[in-house]
């Protein structure tokens, strides 16, 4: 065995062993050669410059390689050494898989070019089928492994060997033989001029000329290239070697997002609820059980942009400090699922959490409702850390599916929102129906069940009128049903939310949340609404994705995305995108209307009382907030607008007002608004008034503001909500004041108090 590993070491060509344990630099122990690893933070734009992630690897520290923008270039022929044998070997532990742009390979390692046909590359495809492929005398030959899949999550040792004098290639797996492939004896490896490249495929392909593909994600470690043609031996040997250094047993790699990587990213918000890093949208699947919060968001742990959607997950006491733990849902290879894991909810059924949600694209359905549960029962883990797909839908579908208003737009089925009843369970289903190829409104399809498997189609609980309202959309995503309290008498109310969404461009938003209430007779399956008249949540241009539940204290929470709307390289260069909004009760107030407040538990944030002021004028107040500076703070404030038709407050406002973001209520139209014309000096930033109406009456003007670095969210009068974003260029743009439009007059501030916000993480 000595001997043969000393004749295995003089055969080396490259080898990194990733061992430096931090810095922005690796080496090549055989040529002695440092490269500069290639990492999105090294110059940073929005926070301070950092080095790449380095966590514990198979023999001392292991690279991260965060599939966005880590890669390694060293300017060496390895071609010129092994042009007629080639072994490559390395432990990988993959944190997800490339969607593999065009069928093609996200690289471990290579130095060639496709086009040319040149070279060689090693790597995975879609769903972590390892692939092995050399070029020679103008052709590719290559190996897919595609029955013994890369784990996510685990430590694999992956070998690939050339021998182009004796005419095969070979890839093996934890230290087993798993394919092989013969090529002309006496071959050679065709040269190219690329450079290598270690964790992206050369000459890979861009999305909108800005996010990179084809890059490898998780972590890398004791990466080998020989002259030699490595025989089974040889590589078992290898294996067993690093194998026994652990009695067998592999250590478990850490490949949880750092969210840490961003703590002081200057637009990244820091209280409100937000993936660890890269893209995230909607929220999804609230359940309260065995004493923890769990909510579900769709998520791509592969960078920040929308593709190979997973279910993200997170953990909370409270619904306001979360905890990051593994995604509970994962694309999979010839699964319902396989290009994504889209909109749903959660139920427990029988005592076991379950996860009812929308499988996209898959082989067989392109949209169907799919299950998977919690394996609770069987590890007692309350956070609920593992979940089992099932293996076909529960819902699909039908072709034709007529209601009087029209039929149903096939292939428009998404969004799953279910609840249980008197041992019955329901759900809704966002879709739209047309006639005579005209839309006539979104609707949420009802179904109901009596276990959970299988479903009998209903009725639509509701209609939109595309034709009075076009706002609404011509199908309906993510339809959220709930109780809201009773009425003054004693009839029980509910609320029907809904996205819309439009097949062709539209005028009016998709980022708003449009409601109905009315009451629910569950016998006749019938939602009678109080009026046709569809009404909005939130009045800003951000709040969006509604999920909901009834809490264990009777509260309705609705939780919501709010979206970044940033230039795409912008998003690319911090390394993320979009947060949550905060939870809000909803509920029914005294006077019959729909109320909305942010949940209590908020308070727990609060750091620091800024000031605590009640009756005094404007002026006075300005005075004594002066010297507030931050971007992290929750206001209340009560004002009589006196004489004034415009009262507000400037947000993020620098000494000289070239930068600020004007929040006011406007009294001659009821409206509330926020003007972003001077948010930012940055042009590529949106900018304009934005808001509606909010019809306050005779009350007192009542702003609950929450100010979340560039988040911006304005409850008013526990009536309405207004959710915004401002890009502050300067950094000093951090400074408050009121204002009205007649120049204070005799307007008063009743009350004012501000609080300095801490992290929920």
């Amino acid at each position: 065995m000595i001997s043969a590993l000393s004749n295995l070491i003089k055969d080396l060509v490259a080898y990194w062993n990733f061992d430096e344990v931090k810095g922005k630099i690796v080496h090549n122990v055989i040529s002695n050669k440092s490269s500069l690893i290639n990492y999105v933070f090294n110059n940073a734009k929005f926070k301070s410059s950092s080095d790449p992630v380095w966590h514990k690897g198979i023999r001392g520290s292991a690279l991260l390689f965060d599939g966005c923008s880590t890669w390694i270039e060293e300017d060496i022929n390895i071609i010129s050494e092994t042009n007629n044998k080639m072994s490559i070997q390395a432990w990988v532990a993959p944190r997800c898989h490339e969607y593999s742009q065009n069928g093609g390979i996200t690289a471990i390692i290579n130095q060639h070019n496709e086009e040319n046909t040149e070279g060689f590359i090693l790597g995975l495809n879609h769903f972590g089928v390892l692939q092995f492929k050399v070029a020679s005398n103008g052709s590719w030959y290559g190996l897919r492994i595609e029955d013994k899949p890369l784990p996510l999550n685990k430590w694999s040792y992956i070998a690939a060997v050339y021998d182009g004098i004796n005419g095969f290639i070979e890839l093996y797996i934890n230290g087993e033989k798993v394919g092989y492939k013969d090529l002309p004896k006496n071959s050679l490896i065709t040269p190219t001029s690329e450079r290598l490249i270690i964790g992206k495929t050369n000459n890979s392909p861009k999305i909108n000329d800005i996010y990179e593909v084809s890059c490898y994600c998780g972590l890398l470690d004791e990466l080998k290239i020989y002259k030699s043609a490595l025989s089974k031996e040889e590589i078992e040997i290898l294996y067993k070697g690093y194998l026994s250094e652990f009695g067998g047993e592999l250590p478990q790699p850490d490949l949880l997002i750092d969210r840490n990587i961003f703590k002081d990213d200057r637009y990244r918000p820091v209280y409100h609820f937000i993936s660890p890093g890269y893209w995230m949208n909607e929220p999804h699947g609230p359940l309260y059980f065995e004493g923890k919060y769990h909510l579900f968001f769709q998520h791509n742990p592969h960078g920040p942009l929308w593709r190979q959607i997973h279910w993200g997950h997170m953990v909370s006491d409270d619904m306001v400090h979360w905890k990051d733990v593994p995604c509970a849902l994962t694309p999979g290879k010839d699964e319902i699922d396989a290009k994504g894991d889209w909109s749903g909810c959660t139920i427990v059924h029988n005592g076991v959490p379950t996860i009812i949600y929308t499988a996209g694209d898959g082989p067989i359905y392109s949209q169907c409702i799919a299950l998977a549960t919690s394996t609770f029962k069987e590890d007692g883990d309350v956070e609920l850390k593992n979940w089992k797909k099932y293996h076909k839908p529960i819902i699909l579908q039908d072709k034709h599916i007529e209601t009087e208003a029209g039929e149903v737009h096939f292939g428009q089925f998404r969004d799953p929102f279910v609840w249980q009843e008197e041992g019955v369970y329901y759900a809704l289903i966002g879709s739209g129906i047309k006639k005579n190829d005209e839309s006539v409104g979104g609707t949420a399809l009802l179904y109901t069940s009596k276990d959970l498997f299988n479903w009998e189609y209903r009725k639509p609980l509701h209609i939109g009128d595309y034709k009075r309202h076009p706002k609404t959309g011509e199908v309906w995503e993510l339809p959220v049903f709930l109780p809201i309290g009773k009425d003054s008498n004693g009839v029980d109310k509910y609320v029907l939310l809904i996205n819309p969404w439009f097949f062709k461009p539209s005028p009016h938003n998709v980022k708003y949340v449009w409601y109905w209430t009315g009451t629910w007779d569950k016998n006749n399956y019938n939602f009678v609404l109080d009026s046709d008249e569809p009404q909005l949540l939130d009045v800003g241009e951000h709040f969006t994705g509604p999920s909901g539940m009834v809490d264990p204290k009777g509260r309705t929470i609705i939780f919501s995305i709010a979206q970044g709307k940033r230039p795409a390289m912008d998003e690319n260069l911090s390394g993320w995108a979009h947060n949550g909004g905060l939870p809000i009760s909803v509920f029914l107030r005294e006077d019959g209307r729909v109320g909305i407040e942010p949940i209590s538990e908020l308070k727990t944030l609060r750091q620091e009382e800024y000031v605590n002021l009640k009756d005094i004028t404007l002026q006075e107040a300005n005075e004594a907030i002066k010297f507030i500076k931050d971007d992290c703070i929750e206001i209340e404030l009560q004002i009589s607008r006196g004489q004034a038709d415009e009262v507000g407050i400037s947000l993020r406002k620098t000494a000289d007002g070239e930068e600020e973001t004007l929040l006011y209520y406007k009294y001659d139209t009821k409206e509330i608004l926020i003007n972003r014309n001077k948010s930012t000096l940055n042009p590529e930033y949106e900018k304009g008034i934005q808001g509606g109406i909010v019809d306050i009456g005779e009350e007192l003007l009542k702003l609950h503001i929450f100010l979340d670095k560039s988040m911006i969210e304005v409850y008013v009068n526990n009536l309405k909500g207004l959710t915004s974003r401002v890009y502050p260029t300067r950094r000093d743009a951090l400074g408050l004041s009121l204002w009205t439009d007649n120049n204070f007059g005799n307007s008063l501030v009743k009350s004012l108090r501000i609080w300095k916000l801490k992290s929920a993480y």
